[in-house]
């Protein structure tokens, strides 16, 4: 009899939410964006503009919800997009251990000129 399939755990995704992202494999190659949402479950992003598709909505007057064809971000692969430096260049995550009064931190680095992606505050 075979074994009940285990659940994957969920994917260690270093993208965030609000990181700009350029799309380096699939339909919309090449695109970049936003990031606007990170579902760690499925490992996958939602995009800005990218992966766009058709929803059909039905009309819901009680809820001011029109009907017809919406478009709208469908979610893309976390492995199909790489993170963009404030310079506009794609590249990998490594991560830097800081001190910061006392406390250890882990920060984003590119690895690509060593720029730190969190941003401050």
């Amino acid at each position: 009899m075979p074994r009940a399939k285990q659940p994957e755990p969920p994917a260690r995704i270093r993208i965030r939410k609000n990181d700009m992202v350029k799309v380096i494999a699939g339909r919309d190659k090449g695109k970049t964006g936003r990031v606007i949402e990170v579902n760690k479950d499925t490992g996958r992003v939602v995009v800005e503009g990218v992966n766009m598709v058709k929803r059909h909505t039905k009309a819901n007057p009680a809820r001011q919800i029109k009907g017809g064809i919406a478009e709208r971000e469908g979610t893309i692969h976390v492995s199909n997009v790489m993170i963009l430096t404030s310079g506009g260049i794609p590249t990998r995550i490594g991560f830097k251990v800081e001190a910061v009064g006392g406390k250890t931190r882990r920060i984003r680095i590119a690895r690509k000129g060593g720029e730190t992606l969190d941003k401050k505050g």
